[in-house]
């Protein structure tokens, strides 16, 4: 019989994937940026070295509703930063980033 764990996450990086871009984060802080298309990342992106907000649903009426856990699938992730707000397309899935792709972060 398997039981769950109750202990608490300890994984440290996660990547929250849109239809076009990979958003790879270590803890709540955007480490990359990657597009999807080309497997190229972005060192320009306004996502990178900002801190997750949390998630942006929208509601079929077209309001945006903020929340502060991490964003689900079908809700978009939210970046808030002197002014410079940044909300992506919607999230499809949240996956694990590779190993070898964790070693080459720069913090």
């Amino acid at each position: 019989m398997h039981m769950q764990s109750t202990s608490p996450e300890r994984r440290r990086h996660k990547v929250f994937v849109t239809r076009n871009t990979e958003y790879h984060f270590r803890d709540r802080l955007c480490v990359a940026v990657r597009d999807r298309r080309t497997g190229d990342f972005l060192p320009g992106h306004l996502a990178l070295k900002r801190e997750l907000a949390g998630g942006v649903h929208r509601l079929n009426n077209g309001t945006l509703i903020p929340r502060e856990d991490d964003p689900q699938p079908g809700e978009a992730l939210y970046f808030m930063a002197n002014g410079l707000d940044l909300v992506t397309s919607p999230l499809i899935r949240t996956e694990r980033p590779e190993k070898t792709i964790v070693r080459n972060y720069r913090f």
